[in-house]
């Protein structure tokens, strides 16, 4: 398949090297053009402009950081004008409806130009694994002739079809909101259980005996306890971004975001004491602070083979 991918940066190129190696013809472009040498040297084209990456695509796929990217690569880059009649837009970045609902708008409809959004969840791990989880919005139809593309990048069992356009883009900020949550509701607990004179340990593994057992507390904040390691392969920056489109699809459905709104406070919070580039577990060490010491376990029993230490 003849496949224009645009966005190489820490998820992306994995993504398009895993495409190359499945055997699709691949154009790639990226606004740092050495973020393409790997791709280059394993067969893929390069594309000046995004545009020049559209054209003559039977899909293209984009990777990029935020909706606005995503609409000024469509849009102003020339993308969407570029790809021809009948070809398919897969936008795998965490965006919302409304930024694809745009581009469909203003050029992708009256040229028949067919879209699905699938992003992702696995973090730089997976998708250099080409393990990720792959979250589809758009026809059964689209999904199915597009799934051997998806299963080049991602792990074939956790590729779904979540339901009409947009349903993916929702999936996945619902996923992510609900693990940001986790986040912060597992430290708060934490940091009283400590100060509280209860040690670390039994805290944890009392909770994990309990009803109140998560993967979070389990699996993914082992990173923090173990090595204290807050996860910089995803950067406060972006965590801040996908709540704020979180909260503003909330405020757009009418749903109230107390909670989500809160969490994404106590995001800010660390993002501004910590820096843009602090990883996405930051917010543990505002609970830290408040404890009085890091939490760290002298031994903590390793997670599960294959476990994932984040799913956003």
């Amino acid at each position: 398949m003849r496949i224009g991918f645009i966005g190489l940066g820490n998820m992306g190129r994995h993504m398009a090297r895993h495409l190359i190696h499945a055997g699709h013809l691949v154009t790639v472009h990226d606004m740092r053009s050495e973020a393409a040498s790997e791709h280059l040297a394993l067969g893929a084209h390069w594309a000046d402009t995004p545009a020049a990456c559209a054209h003559d695509a039977e899909v293209l796929i984009t990777m990029l950081p935020n909706p606005r990217v995503v609409e000024d690569v469509l849009l102003r880059g020339g993308a969407a004008e570029a790809l021809p009649e009948g070809a398919l837009w897969i936008d795998m970045s965490t965006s919302t409806p409304a930024a694809a609902d745009r581009v469909a708008a203003e050029v992708l409809d009256r040229r028949a130009v067919r879209r699905l959004d699938a992003p992702v969840s696995g973090m730089a791990r997976g998708a250099e694994a080409g393990m990720l989880q792959i979250f589809v919005g758009g026809t059964a139809d689209d999904f199915r002739m597009c799934l051997p593309v998806f299963e080049a990048m991602g792990d074939p069992g956790k590729v779904l079809h979540v339901g009409p356009l947009g349903a993916g883009y929702t999936v996945k900020l619902m996923i992510n909101l609900l693990w940001f949550s986790h986040l912060v509701a597992t430290s708060e607990v934490l940091a009283m259980g400590v100060k509280a004179g209860v040690d670390l340990g039994v805290l944890r593994n009392s909770l994990l005996a309990s009803p109140a057992a998560s993967h979070f507390l389990e699996n993914d904040i082992l990173c923090v306890l173990a090595d204290g390691d807050y996860d910089d392969s995803f950067a406060m920056m972006l965590a801040c971004k996908d709540l704020g489109l979180a909260v503003d699809l909330g405020r757009d459905l009418g749903v109230a975001t107390e909670l989500s709104a809160l969490v994404e406070q106590i995001y800010r919070r660390s993002k501004a004491q910590h820096g843009d580039l602090a990883g996405e577990m930051s917010p543990v060490r505002l609970y830290e602070a408040l404890a009085g010491r890091e939490f760290r376990l002298p031994h903590p029993s390793a997670a599960p083979d294959g476990a994932a230490l984040s799913t956003v």
